[in-house]
């Protein structure tokens, strides 16, 4: 998540330029409906649980810019906080009814409980219908998988998936992949952090599972390490402006991989985090060259 700390080496993108960079961003498909989703969404961990009026207004001006570059995905969950409200508040303010891709999580335990969380997560972001809810961190997740289902086929939820933010649990995550009744997962994935590269990712792409990467800056450690450092003329060749750019297009770069949804409350984040979804990305030997120059930080 990009906080205040979390700006550290950021070569900032405003919005024209990112327009300028190669117009519509890149799209993926969700393997199990051939649907496409822009490549770039947004989180909203920590970033969107505000109160204040002027925190308010940022997560406004962070969602205005996202959408208006062609942003749609938007992840969240119960767990955080006044996040789901305030994107249902924002949506409305700003028109977006039907234009977003709405992902939440279920995170309890008992049937009940968890149909009555969801309930409660459509009344806050003002919509009578979700396009994916994710078990949250695998919690009583037999159980809300039967009920999520349910939902599926009655037409109140799009997606069903299964989440979680530690590579510890990769392989209790892929048990659901290769079950191939979900539709996506998300998981934690960075270019410091490239333990769902060994079985996860493909295991994904073997069961046509979409994929959501959270963590992609790995909570701003990635920041903390490039600080001070220029980027290297030879991202231009994948077309990366930015460190943030450079650390998403790797990622994106995975074709297992169906979104990326870095965080942030500051509005020029937002346009740098989305021209990573402009231009090119980088190829197999680049990817490992961008590996070995982090190491070498």
């Amino acid at each position: 998540m990009k906080l205040a700390g979390a700006a550290l080496g950021r070569a900032i993108l405003k919005p024209t330029q990112a327009l300028a960079v190669g117009g519509a961003g890149m799209t993926r498909t969700i393997p199990k409906s051939g649907e496409s989703v822009p490549a770039v969404g947004i989180g909203s961990s920590r970033t969107f649980d505000v109160t204040g009026e002027a925190d308010r207004q940022s997560v406004k001006e962070v969602m205005r810019v996202f959408v208006d570059l062609g942003g749609r995905v938007v992840d969240t969950s119960p767990m955080y906080g006044h996040a789901e409200s305030v994107i249902g508040e924002v949506a409305d303010q700003l028109g977006l009814g039907g234009r977003l891709f709405l992902a939440t999580k279920v995170w309890t335990s008992g049937r009940e409980d968890g149909i009555a969380q969801a309930t409660e997560s459509m009344r806050r972001m003002r919509t009578k219908k979700l396009d994916l809810i994710q078990v949250h961190n695998l919690l009583d997740v037999d159980t809300h998988l039967k009920w999520l289902t349910e939902w599926k086929e009655a037409g109140r939820v799009r997606y069903v998936g299964v989440t979680h933010y530690q590579q510890s649990s990769h392989s209790a995550l892929e048990k659901y992949v290769a079950s191939k009744h979900i539709d996506f997962i998300q998981l934690n994935y960075s270019i410091s952090e490239r333990e769902a590269e060994k079985s996860l990712l493909p295991a994904a792409m073997s069961s046509r599972t979409a994929v959501i990467v959270n963590r992609p800056f790995a909570a701003s450690g990635l920041f903390q390490r490039v600080h001070g450092q220029p980027l290297p003329t030879w991202a231009s060749e994948f077309d990366a402006n930015s460190w943030a750019q450079f650390f998403l297009k790797y990622v994106l770069a995975h074709p297992a991989v169906t979104c990326v949804i870095p965080a942030t409350r500051d509005p020029k984040h937002a346009a740098d985090n989305m021209g990573a979804g402009l231009g090119k990305l980088p190829d197999e030997t680049m990817r490992r060259r961008m590996v070995e120059f982090v190491k070498s930080l």
